[in-house]
């Protein structure tokens, strides 16, 4: 048996207990694949982040949620990185390089507002596939009727590091209405039964935000719902610039989570179409340990 430290971020807020909670162990250099999926589950967040020595980057960071490893997650990323910058383990450097399942990604840290740390960190190329399910299916599975899935605009499969199944809904009430039958997604998205869903609208609860969004897991992840999700978010700035407005710098703010509390921002920057960046910060919320 085996005592494990767990630091406890919140991504996406600078408030503990809003934004997306992600675990962060620092020192799991020692540990198997098979002991970092137990200390996930045992974690029981979205995500669990496993910070480790690189050949081909600065810096490795693995992924974990409760069910299984994951290419590329946004908001664990920022929690990781946001823990060693504060915590002085990344000395002064301002750039560096992450190894990841979606390959090497590039990172900056900087100062925002009232001195906040802030990451912007490059996403993998945007990949759109089709979905060819049901739409009436798809709109049971996440508590809302097909009518409420918007017609002028494509469901479509979405990533920028990991996959997840875009749809596009008309209104904030559709969103607020979502109650989701994770069991179900696997029958329904035949082409990719591990995708999660991210359903978005274009009307918001705050006015400076261009897009909201909630984002389903699959249920092979062990989890529900993913509170603000970054790399989705990603994704979404690159489908954004597809379908919906074309420019050649497109700064987007994404909010998500409002509806189940946990309040939080994405600004997403997608240039030429398919360079995508995505920007946040973290905040410690606590540490704990847990036995494997």
């Amino acid at each position: 048996m085996a005592i494990i430290n767990v630091y406890h971020y919140d991504a996406f807020s600078t408030i503990p207990n809003q934004g997306n909670p992600a675990g962060v162990v620092l020192d799991g250099e020692h540990l198997t694949e098979e002991q970092m999926l137990a200390i996930a589950e045992k974690v029981g967040f979205n995500e669990t982040a496993f910070p480790l020595p690189s050949h081909i980057a600065d810096l490795r960071i693995r992924f974990f949620t409760p069910g299984h490893e994951i290419n590329l997650c946004g908001h664990a990323t920022m929690a990781t990185i946001y823990a060693l910058a504060t915590r002085g383990m990344l000395g002064d450097r301002t750039e560096l390089t992450i190894e990841t399942l979606a390959g090497v990604l590039p990172l900056r840290l900087h100062r925002g507002e009232k001195n906040v740390l802030r990451i912007t960190m490059m996403q993998a190329a945007p990949q759109f596939q089709p979905f060819n399910g049901s739409l009436a299916e798809l709109a049971q599975s996440i508590g809302i009727e097909e009518q409420d899935i918007a017609a002028d605009m494509p469901t479509v499969y979405g990533s920028t590091g990991t996959w997840t199944l875009i749809v596009p809904v008309a209104s904030l009430a559709a969103c607020e209405r979502m109650k989701p039958d994770n069991a179900r997604f696997p029958a329904i998205l035949q082409e990719m039964p591990r995708s999660s869903v991210h359903p978005f609208c274009l009307e918001t609860y705050d006015s400076a935000a261009h897009m909201h969004a909630r984002h389903f897991s699959s249920p092979f992840s062990g989890t529900i719902e993913d509170p603000v999700t970054g790399t989705a978010s990603g994704v979404m700035g690159a489908y954004f610039a597809q379908h919906i407005r074309s420019e050649p710098t497109l700064n987007l703010v994404v909010e998500q989570g409002q509806e189940i509390g946990r309040d939080g921002r994405v600004e997403v920057t997608v240039m030429n179409g398919s360079e995508v960046t995505i920007t946040g910060t973290a905040v410690y919320v606590g540490e704990f340990a847990v036995e494997i």
